[in-house]
């Protein structure tokens, strides 16, 4: 019973902030999105689906976060993947430090700034005019798809990185050379004793970059121009212009519930990973 005491003592703080700051907020949101929207504006109580019917309206919206945001996942993996394999395996420790502070060095400056500097690289004065200089004009690379997954790769890589660099630094370097030692090629090694062993950087990073993109509206705004949007600019769009709480709060509760659904199909994924890497682990 004591003990039972002090776990509840020491998980009340946290407890009490996910329920004020998570639980409660998803709570009124989601009553909130079977409301109507008021006269002027904002939520009028009610009890309707309406709401929800409406969502189509928003479908370019989803359709481009459910389509960026995996690629930007997946662009942001296939980058930091030999990055962290190097700065834990091949980088000498006298090189690391400096490599991994030069990998967090653009968390330094504002997401804002960094975007903003992507604007004059992929603009009209940037890369399209260095290849009108090789004869390949009418390049546009602003206000497109390419240019917010360019964005929303360059500034979510660090989160990718660094979870990756974590599981591979605590990989026992002697398996590696026992599997060299019973005649396996280095690519044999790798997806047979390395990338297994380092799924659950691949989780983590991949997990902290899908959750954030998938919420993601300030590079899209910025890079997008407007012409490419996810749904989080639409929820800036309902609930601070158009002022649509009760359709804005059905935008968001969809996103959450297909949110919920990828996360679980893909823990299931990485769970049967885990298992090969258990087995692994026991060779």
């Amino acid at each position: 019973m004591r003990q039972l005491r002090r776990n509840g003592v020491l998980l009340a703080p946290a407890g009490i902030w996910l329920l004020v700051m998570l639980v409660l907020p998803l709570v009124v949101v989601f009553i909130f999105s079977f409301g109507e929207r008021g006269a002027a504006g904002g939520y009028v109580p009610a009890l309707t689906l309406e709401q929800y019917a409406n969502l189509p309206a928003r479908w370019t919206a989803f359709k481009n976060t459910l389509i960026l945001a995996p690629l930007g996942t997946l662009a942001a993996l296939l980058i930091a993947y030999p990055l962290a394999y190097y700065l834990a395996v091949r980088c000498s420790p006298k090189w690391r430090t400096t490599l991994l502070i030069l990998v967090i060095v653009p968390f330094w400056t504002s997401i804002l700034i960094r975007s903003y500097a992507w604007i004059f690289i992929l603009g009209g004065r940037g890369i399209p005019a260095l290849l009108e200089m090789v004869g390949i004009d009418e390049v546009r690379l602003i206000n497109t798809p390419f240019a917010v997954l360019v964005g929303i790769v360059y500034g979510y890589l660090p989160l990718m990185v660094f979870p990756i660099f974590v599981s591979l630094d605590k990989l026992d370097k002697r398996l590696l050379e026992a599997s060299s030692d019973l005649g396996s090629t280095p690519l044999r090694t790798f997806w047979q004793v390395t990338l297994p062993l380092s799924v659950p950087g691949v989780a983590t990073g991949c997990m902290l970059v899908f959750i954030l993109l998938m919420g993601e509206f300030l590079i899209p705004a910025i890079l997008g121009g407007g012409k490419v949007f996810f749904v989080g600019n639409a929820l800036v769009d309902l609930f601070l212009q158009s002022r649509n709480w009760a359709f804005g709060s059905a935008v968001a509760m969809t996103l959450v519930f297909i949110m919920l659904v990828t996360v679980t199909v893909y823990m299931k994924f990485i769970s049967r990973l885990g298992g090969q890497r258990d087995d692994i682990s026991l060779m």
